[in-house]
């Protein structure tokens, strides 16, 4: 909070939902890894297929959170608000888990 208030520009609390990488031998091997990461609720999940053939499939979560909390140094939230955006980046945090 002390720092938000010294803030000159603008603050935004971002959390970043898990992600995670995993290179595959065969494209099916990366439908297969998709399929089971849809099912478990990882909805933003994907396949890419390099130009060298590389096939990379990323299991991402939805949990992220992006809020702006000052603009051009005026704090434009209250402090229990900010309480209220931790608490639910630590929710967030622990559903990564």
């Amino acid at each position: 909070i002390s720092a938000l208030k010294k803030a000159t520009g603008d603050v935004v609390f971002k959390f970043e939902p898990f992600v995670l990488h995993v290179l595959c031998r065969e494209l099916q091997d990366a439908q297969l890894l998709h399929s089971v990461a849809i099912d478990s609720g990882f909805r933003n999940s994907g396949i890419t297929v390099g130009r060298g053939g590389k096939i990379t499939m990323a299991v991402r979560s939805t949990h992220c959170l992006e809020v702006p909390l000052s603009h051009k140094g005026r704090l434009m939230v209250s402090e229990e608000y900010i309480e209220f955006l931790v608490n639910v980046a630590n929710q967030k945090m622990e559903e990564n888990i």
